[in-house]
């Protein structure tokens, strides 16, 4: 592993380790099948709209930072009097 790795791969591997654990959870759950697969699908819906979310954040974010570096250089562009 590198020297600089700033644990991104680390968190990445704890959140899908959760989450495969959490669906053998239920699976293994005292339930019926089909009350199982309900609650997966539930589960999963609110994954995908809460990544939704993050996505939305992430462009959001990257747009300002984008504005942000543009006013810079046009400040640097701009010959001093």
């Amino acid at each position: 592993m590198s020297d600089k790795d700033t644990g991104t791969g680390f968190a990445i591997g704890f959140i899908v380790g959760a989450a495969i654990g959490l669906a053998i959870g239920f699976l293994y759950a005292p339930q019926p099948g089909k009350k199982t697969r309900e609650l997966l699908k539930e589960k999963a819906e609110k994954v995908k709209e809460k990544a939704t979310e993050v996505a939305e954040k992430v462009k959001e974010t990257a747009a300002e930072a984008r504005k942000r570096a543009e006013a810079k250089f046009e400040e640097v562009k701009e010959p001093t009097k």
